[in-house]
């Protein structure tokens, strides 16, 4: 009779492995916290302040929506040259319909302006990436030429559209969603940073507990509980930040009533929390919940894992090309808001190089060009240490060729990196 063979002995998991937290990401979030470390340094505890973190924040806004998009679009393995081109179209056509064009009918002021005008820019954007999708999907034309054909034509589009004029001052309630026109104030943003953090540990525990309810390995309670209070502090933090960064009395001078005072003087005021930071976040939810809990999710990645398979299994995989690039122009036109609103008018070189640092970020944040793979945070993450670099070169003096000769010598350096990466792990 044989022995019996004895089971193998179980691995060790070390501290990262215990908490499961993805190196990658990790690795991220220190290049990010060495990038603040280096320019604060630089700048003499200036890139730091309240004041620089909220201006940092909303400049990423836009380039972080469309980065969400994008990387539905490269795990397709696709590729769109013309976000930035889209994102100027729509610009321009929400800048005419609310100064020109709608003027004629309602009255300047009217409740409705905004709405439509960000609705007609959505439609145009939406369009415009069906467009795209259909050429690419159903006629076969590579993404690279159809969007590189875009690049040329959108922009011009909107070009003829102004005349070349830069078009505003732009309606107050469609520049509310623009950053500095637009904030929640103190309480209000910390009540919302309390409901987040609320929020946020009853999905860390609801998800353990679905998971032992099914049978599936869970992480030691303390290490959930040490996510939890990481992400609760992220979060607060955040907020004690944002609501450090006071209105200067000159800004409440021009209307105190609109702060709540009599006078300027004495009147104290924070800016709290951005609606379009808020926007963002509801994007980033959204287009999260899409690629993990839909079918339309689930059709993108396996398409981008094989398409070949994809196919022969039954997805639609032409019109899920329409539908992955119209989604990304809408994503574009609502980028548009946030950028011509943060402007408070569109001018014709909006969206410049936008296509670089949307692309940039998406693959910064881990979307690997081979397809297949990519997260929704990796992109805003690329996106917000795209514009901390750009942000900190500027606030040091670094000339503006320099600046995108160093942001294109990241984009290399990450895709090296992440090949090397893949190289070691073993990941496809």
């Amino acid at each position: 009779m044989s022995d019996p063979v004895a089971p193998p002995p179980t691995q060790r998991k070390n501290l990262l492995q215990t908490l499961e937290i993805d190196t990658r990401m990790l690795g991220m979030i220190g290049a990010f916290a060495l990038v603040c470390i280096v320019f604060n340094y630089m700048t003499d505890g200036r890139f730091l302040t309240p004041r620089n973190i909220f201006n940092l924040t909303i400049q990423t806004v836009s380039v972080a929506i469309m980065a969400t998009g994008m990387v539905f679009v490269i795990v397709t393995r696709h590729i769109d040259l013309s976000v930035g081109a889209i994102l100027a179209a729509c610009s321009a056509l929400m800048a005419m319909t609310q100064v020109r064009w709608i003027t004629e009918v309602l009255e300047i002021g009217h409740w409705a302006i905004p709405w439509i005008t960000i609705v007609a820019g959505i439609t145009l954007g939406a369009v415009i990436g069906a467009v795209n999708g259909w050429l690419i999907g159903y006629q076969g034309i590579p993404a690279f030429i159809v969007t590189l054909g875009g690049f040329l034509i959108w922009r011009n589009v909107g070009w003829y559209q102004t005349g070349g004029q830069t078009i505003g001052p732009l309606d107050k309630t469609f520049m509310t969603f623009g950053g500095i026109n637009g904030t929640l104030g103190g309480p209000v943003s910390w009540v919302l940073g309390i409901i987040a953090v609320i929020i946020a540990i009853a999905l860390i525990f609801k998800s353990r507990t679905t998971k032992q309810k099914h049978g599936f390995p869970v992480k030691p309670m303390w290490a959930e509980a040490s996510l939890a209070a990481i992400i609760a502090a992220t979060i607060l933090g955040f907020i004690a930040i944002l609501t450090n960064y006071s209105v200067p009395e000159r800004v409440i001078a021009r209307d105190p009533a609109k702060y709540g005072c009599e006078v300027a003087e004495g009147c104290e005021v924070v800016y709290g929390l951005p609606i379009s930071v808020l926007l963002l976040i509801a994007i980033a939810g959204v287009m999260t919940v899409i690629a993990k809990r839909t079918r339309f999710g689930r059709y993108i990645f396996a398409t981008g894992g094989n398409p070949d398979a994809a196919e022969l299994s039954g997805i639609n995989t032409r019109m899920l090309t329409v539908k992955i690039f119209a989604l990304m122009g809408a994503l574009c036109a609502i980028a548009a808001v946030v950028a011509s609103s943060r402007l408070a008018n569109h001018s014709n070189d909006l969206g410049t190089l936008d296509e670089l640092r949307v692309i940039a970020a998406a693959v910064i944040g881990g979307t690997a060009l081979s397809g297949g793979i990519g997260t929704i945070y990796g992109a805003i993450l690329g996106a917000l240490i795209m514009q901390s670099l750009q942000s900190g070169m500027a606030m040091v003096g670094v000339d503006a060729p320099l600046q995108n000769i160093v942001v294109g010598s990241v984009l290399v350096l990450a895709v090296w990196l992440d090949i090397q990466y893949r190289k070691r792990t073993g990941a496809k």
